[in-house]
């Protein structure tokens, strides 16, 4: 009878548990508001409207919702200097499309705007392509000298 009680408060907690990961992921789900179109050329207005509340607009790592997450945006105005100089276009670009693993987003909590961006242009890869490479361009122009 004890052993059955025991499943039972275990069976109980286990349930109330599941049920408060699910409904802390619906929450986050809810945050996540659709991103706003912009133009496709502008690399800068990509940045602003899209990187810019975690990154800044300076790109330090500093924007207003950093302090919200769990893991600090990069200062990606570092990224050639952490890069022996080079600007990582293509490592940047996987980090775009979702492609790169890294580790520093255990959680993703930073969008993958490959997908983003390829619902945005009605699955027409030639923009998504062309977005990426304007908000990468863009980012290189905001490296530190």
């Amino acid at each position: 009878m004890a052993s059955r009680c025991a499943f039972c408060v275990a069976l109980f907690f286990f349930v109330v548990a599941m049920f408060s990961g699910a409904q802390e992921q619906k929450a986050k789900e809810v945050k996540r508001a659709p991103a706003p179109i912009t133009s496709a050329a502008s690399g800068k207005d990509m940045f602003v409207s899209y990187c810019a509340s975690c990154h800044g607009t300076d790109a330090k790592g500093d924007g207003p919702a950093a302090s919200a997450l769990s893991v600090a945006p990069a200062d990606l105005t570092g990224l050639a200097r952490k890069n022996g100089g080079k600007y990582p276009a293509m490592r940047v670009t996987s980090v775009l499309r979702g492609e790169a693993n890294l580790a520093a987003h255990g959680n993703k909590e930073m969008p993958v705007w490959g997908p983003v961006f390829f619902r945005m242009s009605g699955g027409h890869e030639g923009e998504v392509t062309q977005r990426i490479s304007n908000l990468n361009r863009y980012i290189e122009s905001l490296q530190a000298k």
